[in-house]
Parts: C-alpha cells; structure tokens; sequence
C-alpha cells in the first residue's frame, strides 16, 4: 500500500487555549494511539491534503522533528461543522506482526454482460473493510463485473484472498446488475399493446358473427 509522509511537531501543551492557537495558526492537532503511550503532535492543514481528500487508501509515515518516526493509519478525523476545515486527526500505530482493520476502496473491472444487454450496473459497496498485517494491505480490491448478466449479483465470498480478511457478513452484495427501468417501461407497453390487440381482434371476430 502506497504511503504518504506528514511532517509534524510533537507537542507540549494539549490545552484547550494551546489547541486553539494551534488551529489558529493553520496547524491540526493530532494524536498517535497504539504504542507504549500516546503520542500529540500537530502539522499543516495542507500536509493532510492528499491523505484526507481522496477516495484512496494510504498508510502514514508521521516524521516528527525530533527525529523519530512512527508508521500509521488515520483511525479518526474531525471537521468543524461549518468551514469543513479539520479541527482534529487520530492515528494508529502501525507493527509488522499485528493485524489491522482497514477500509479499502473497490475498484471495478471490466464491462457486464448485463450491462451490455440494457442492464444496470449498482455499486453496493465502494470500500471494504478488511482485516490483515500492514505488508498485505491492498491499495484497491479489483472486482470483475464482466460474468455478471442482468439480475445477477456478486457476493463478498467471490473475492476471498488469503492475504487478508473481509469484515462482511457471506451474503454482502458487492454489486448487481438491474434491468434497467427504460426496459421495463418498453416491456410493459409491448404487454398493453398486445393486450390491445387480442381485445381489437376479439371484438372484431364478435361483429363479423352478427
């Protein structure tokens, strides 16, 4: 999995008035959980840009100035309800030899058989969570949608890897192909014009027996 690099402060004061000249000064407090004790520490707004602002899935390099350096996930954020600037970022602690729970983004693949046929394709679900060592932590989970005909559906238990786990119960749709409702709307009409015609005839089969 890709990483990015956020260059931060550790801090000394975790006040509310040090917190507030923190935001105040275009920095975000942060904090690290998952070693021997947490770990505050404060960035840029804009360092955070291309881990919060993206559809994708990163792991963290936190360097911190004086010199040490922690691997990471973002665990949790905070927006200010307004302005939508962030106001707060947890993070957790990443080890080589214990498991994390992650959200990875699906990536569809190829073109439906359904979709081909006047289908519709529908997403159920854009991230999967997963569960694995950071080194088996995927950038995207490819899923092919090219067997699927209209009504057909995709199960979680189709993508099993043996690099990680899915946190999703066996019968999670992870998309389907629908007719679409334009086709509905064709058959239904072909429907009433045939009922339509049966009646004409029926009628005019009763006038010529008079």
């Amino acid at each position: 999995m890709k990483s990015i690099t956020i260059k931060g402060s550790q801090r000394e004061s975790v006040g509310k008035k040090a917190t507030k000249a923190l935001r105040d000064a275009g920095q975000v407090p942060c904090v690290l959980y998952g070693g021997d004790k947490p770990v505050h520490f404060s960035a840029p707004e804009l360092a955070f840009s291309k881990l919060v602002y993206t559809p994708n899935a990163h792991t963290v390099v936190i360097a911190l100035e004086n010199g040490t350096s922690f691997n990471a996930i973002m665990q949790d954020i905070q927006f200010h309800p307004v302005t939508d600037k962030i106001l707060h970022i947890d993070f957790y602690q990443l080890h080589e030899d214990k498991e994390i729970t992650m959200e990875i983004p699906v990536n569809f693949i190829g073109t439906s058989r359904g979709v081909l046929s006047g289908g519709v394709l529908r997403k159920n679900q854009r991230h999967l969570k997963v569960k694995a060592i950071p080194a088996n932590l995927p950038d995207f989970i490819d899923v092919d949608i090219s067997p699927l005909r209209i009504g057909g559906k995709l199960y979680i238990t189709e993508l099993a890897n043996p690099d990680f786990t899915f946190l999703h119960p066996d019968n999670t749709v992870v998309c389907q192909v629908r007719r679409s409702r334009a086709s509905v709307s064709e058959i239904e009409d072909e429907d009433e014009d045939e009922g339509t015609t049966a009646a004409e005839g029926a009628e005019a089969t009763a006038e010529g027996q008079e």
